[in-house]
């Protein structure tokens, strides 16, 4: 281990993070080896280029932004039913996975565990994963046939959400077999100097990597081949808080079948101009998400001749992409950006120091980033009342309350 440790503190040495060992010889011998090996595995290099963009302004203005065209699913009229039974023979031919991204924690719902293992108030008492395996299940009774489902965790909430889904005999899924765990990737993150943080626990403080992610961490954790061993062509990609989620969704699968494209993306109409949402748009031509801290309040309101936001399509997070793309894509990391948060550290004088308001940096991708490098994509239109009740705050818009009342008057029940 001495070997490693020089080798280590000749590294953090060159990149002016010394600091980071500070606290090596107070930690027991387990985490000892822990930190040894995450910074054996930290891209320093990568870790500077980030630091140094977060100096930078977002700037789209030489970027030329245009509306999205886009179908809309209610106004398909004859080709709706050729869609829809192309995409209930894929869906019966096995040909359709099913992925959910989970890594996030219930604090922001003053929740301790998994975002997943949140109740939001049925009288069932089902937590979100519970509300999306009756779905998956309802989705494999009426087509005959197994739908495989990855669950994509991070390292913060892995253990819990294996032990709640064992806890609850998987919802009736088979691990290994019909569902699938998989971890997210992490980043360090930064103060406002570009030293990398030190956690309560003495490691690395880390962040999960966004859902950006999602494509290197199906390839690494070799996903891909065992959906690839399966037959499965496409996968839904969606979020763990959208409790209206369709993610079994023939028309959906059969326009990608049909437009021969690479990905579609779901969406749904602003609830007005200013709603906190981003929007589909095509960047230099090629599709994009553009976020609304991005858009000005004239582009926002802007709307066509038949009244309708030019820039309405809100970015849901329901994402259906051909297996070959995420293969691709996997092996291409996406371009990183970073959000200012509060994060509790131990300083180099080894306090515990906890913030009241932002004092450092995280590192994400984001999904839609990949649009732009596929080979094409189409954006289907849905509607709100039937796809999409996120559970994102404690209270008002995209609280539990508001998740629950959309649930409830959709599958009619309590």
């Amino acid at each position: 281990m001495n070997d490693i440790l020089n080798e280590i503190t000749w590294k953090l040495k060159k990149y002016g993070q010394e600091h980071l060992l500070n606290g090596y010889i107070n930690l027991d011998e387990t985490k000892q080896k822990k930190l040894l090996e995450q910074l054996n595995k930290i891209d320093f290099n990568l870790i500077n280029c980030l630091y140094e963009n977060t100096k930078k302004e977002i700037d789209l203005g030489n970027s030329k932004i245009e509306p999205i065209e886009y179908y809309d699913k209610y106004k398909l009229n004859e080709e709706y039913k050729e869609l829809e039974s192309i995409g209930e023979k894929a869906i019966r031919e096995g040909q359709l996975a099913v992925v959910t991204m989970a890594g996030g924690q219930g604090t922001r719902l003053g929740h301790s565990g998994p975002k997943g293992t949140y109740d939001i108030g049925l009288e069932s008492h089902k937590s979100l994963f519970e509300l999306l395996s009756d779905s998956i299940k309802e989705s494999e009774k009426k087509y005959n046939v197994s739908i495989p489902w990855f669950i994509m965790t991070s390292e913060e909430n892995n253990k819990e959400t294996v032990e709640f889904f064992e806890k609850n005999k998987f919802f009736g899924f088979e691990k290994n077999k019909t569902i699938y765990f998989f971890t997210q990737g992490q980043l360090p993150m930064v103060d406002t100097e570009g030293k990398i943080l030190i956690g309560e626990d003495g490691l690395v403080k880390e962040a999960a990597d966004g859902h950006g992610g999602i494509f290197e961490s199906l390839v690494k954790s070799k996903m891909t081949d065992e959906m690839r061993r399966m037959g499965i062509k496409w996968v839904f990609v969606g979020g763990v808080d959208n409790c209206l989620a369709k993610m079994v969704d023939p028309v959906f699968l059969g326009i990608g079948i049909n437009k021969n494209v690479t990905a579609v993306g779901k969406s749904i109409v602003k609830a007005n101009p200013q709603e906190k949402v981003g929007v589909f748009c095509k960047k230099d031509g090629k599709p994009y998400v553009i976020e609304y801290s991005e858009i000005s309040k004239e582009m926002a309101e802007e709307v066509d001749e038949n009244g309708e936001l030019k820039f309405g399509e809100s970015h849901i997070l329901c994402n259906l992409f051909a297996l070959d793309s995420i293969e691709r894509m996997g092996r291409t990391p996406l371009p990183y950006h970073s959000a200012f948060k509060k994060a509790t550290y131990i300083d180099k004088d080894g306090n515990l120091v906890e913030p009241t308001s932002p004092n450092a940096y995280k590192f994400e991708a984001f999904l839609f980033d990949a649009f732009g490098e596929l080979d094409n994509m189409i954006v289907l239109r849905g509607k709100r009342e039937e796809e999409f009740a996120p559970v994102k705050n404690m209270n008002g818009v995209d609280s539990p309350e508001t998740a629950r009342e959309l649930y409830k008057n959709f599958y009619n029940t309590k």
